[in-house]
């Protein structure tokens, strides 16, 4: 997973798509203003054989919604008041839990161990067991 900044920094980009792909709708969609005076020639409406759909609203919400999401990603970062006692205090609890994780690890190891010993052990009397058993039929059948 991508640090805050990075989302942040995604999400803002996602922000300014949305917003150009609103622009280019609203310029696709929309009808030419009339000017006093100015001649212009060629088509004066957009293309009607597109299906009008309420972009405005579709666009409103994904701003919003992405405005949104900036807004409680920037409230996740970390304070400028954050002093260097509660940032040493934290790492000093990190490193605590750590090192417990640490020993609770090198106990499961170890017992994993000792039960590896025990499995090799088994698998080893179950092996001679069967050449014995293989021995005593040869000398049995001769």
């Amino acid at each position: 997973m991508a640090d805050r900044l990075t989302q942040l920094q995604d999400t803002v980009n996602q922000q300014a798509e949305h917003f150009c792909n609103a622009i280019g709708i609203i310029q696709q969609t929309s009808y030419p203003s009339k000017f006093a005076n100015f001649d212009r020639t060629g088509s004066q409406t957009p293309n009607p054989s597109q299906p009008q759909e309420d972009y405005a609203q579709l666009f409103a919400q994904l701003i919003a919604r992405c405005a949104k999401d900036i807004d409680t990603l920037i409230e996740s970062l970390p304070n400028e008041d954050s002093s260097i006692e509660l940032q040493n205090s934290s790492l000093k609890r990190l490193e605590m839990e750590n090192q417990e994780t640490a020993l609770d690890l090198e106990e499961v190891v170890q017992k994993g161990e000792l039960l590896l010993e025990k499995i090799q052990s088994a698998l080893e009397n179950i092996a001679q067991a069967q050449l014995d058993m293989q021995i005593t039929l040869k000398a049995s059948l001769q």
